[in-house]
């Protein structure tokens, strides 16, 4: 291997020094330039002993004395001027195999700030709805963040990649937290990649949010004017006991909700069902029930997906499992809840 990790090479295309922090293949190397961490490919770089040998005079030149106030002061690049947003930025580290085919081993993680504010996140990644890894920090306005990596065979296993940011400075015009999340299919994986092998590109990146969100103002009713129109209103400490009492197990097969069922097209039937399982998974929330069982059948798993996917997004959600029941079978989904 031409460079090791600790090396310092000349970026031939800026002209400026780096200093080698990883390898990523026999192509390609990660860089660091003055705290800026980026990958480049190998014919992009050489080591700078040429450049400082010419540049340098053997016996140098008598400077004249120079006062401070005489130094003219150096202006610093700006970097990255344009504010596009967060986003969550995935490398693939590639490697070629005996038979000459590109494989790529794993993809690196980075949240990248294209922002002049700085975020406090709450990184959670799952697998088929459990949780794998979380991570809690901070990333500074227009910097970057790594958070980890993941080997190329695990994305296979419907990954979610979830995000609540909230603000390191308080903003009262802004929202107290924002969430966002990033879900890869396996086909848009794999289609980015032969993209970045054609276009000669490093990385692909997922836009989290383009600016951070201001609060919403709800307007308060005044209570007088419900009850004037007859309206009962309730202490909201006692709001539970009028809600419609909470199931531990929803049935979603459509002859259990309508007995009219047969005249419905796919669409209505699937909207129908959706409905009624966000209508028992906001009582068994109100009940602050522990868990809560939703049978959603096996058939092509349109349903059962389209509620994954839903749950995912749910913060109560803790954790959900779709294993084999005695008596469901694989058509049911065990939701676990978390206040």
């Amino acid at each position: 291997m031409k460079y090791q990790v600790g090396d310092t090479v000349l970026i031939l295309h800026s002209g400026e020094e780096a200093v080698v922090t990883d390898i990523i293949n026999d192509k390609m190397l990660m860089v660091d330039v003055k705290g800026v961490t980026f990958p480049v490919y190998m014919d992009q770089v050489d080591f700078p002993y040429f450049k400082r040998f010419t540049e340098k005079k053997i016996t140098p030149a008598k400077k004249e004395k120079q006062y401070i106030d005489d130094v003219r002061k150096e202006k610093r690049a700006e970097q990255n001027k344009v504010e596009d947003g967060v986003w969550l930025t995935f490398l693939p580290v590639m490697d070629t195999d005996e038979f000459g085919d590109v494989l790529v081993e794993e993809l690196k993680l980075h949240l990248v700030n294209h922002t002049s504010a700085a975020y406090n996140f709450t990184y959670k990644l799952h697998y088929f709805g459990k949780p794998d890894f979380q991570l809690k920090n901070m990333v500074h306005p227009l910097e970057d963040f790594y958070l980890h990596d993941i080997p190329f065979e695990d994305l296979n296993d419907s990954p979610s990649f979830e995000f609540n940011f909230s603000l390191s400075e308080a903003n009262k015009k802004k929202a107290d937290h924002f969430e966002s999340a990033v879900k890869l299919k396996p086909k848009q994986l794999f289609a980015k990649i032969e993209e970045l092998k054609q276009k000669n590109q490093a990385t692909f990146s997922q836009l989290l949010f383009e600016k951070f969100p201001d609060k919403v103002h709800e307007d308060k009713p005044e209570p007088g004017r419900f009850v004037a129109k007859g309206h009962k209103i309730y202490d909201a400490s006692e709001a539970r006991q009028h809600l419609e009492p909470a199931r531990s197990v929803v049935d979603l097969h459509i002859e259990k909700l309508t007995d009219d069922w047969k005249h419905l097209s796919n669409y209505e039937i699937m909207s129908l069902q959706l409905k009624t399982f966000e209508n028992y998974y906001h009582l068994a929330v109100a009940h602050y029930q522990p868990s809560l069982i939703v049978i959603h059948g096996v058939g092509e798993g349109v349903l059962r997906n389209e509620i994954h996917d839903i749950l995912r997004l749910k913060k109560e959600v803790k954790s959900f499992v779709n294993q084999y029941h005695p008596s469901f079978g694989y058509g049911a989904t065990e939701i676990f809840f978390e206040y």
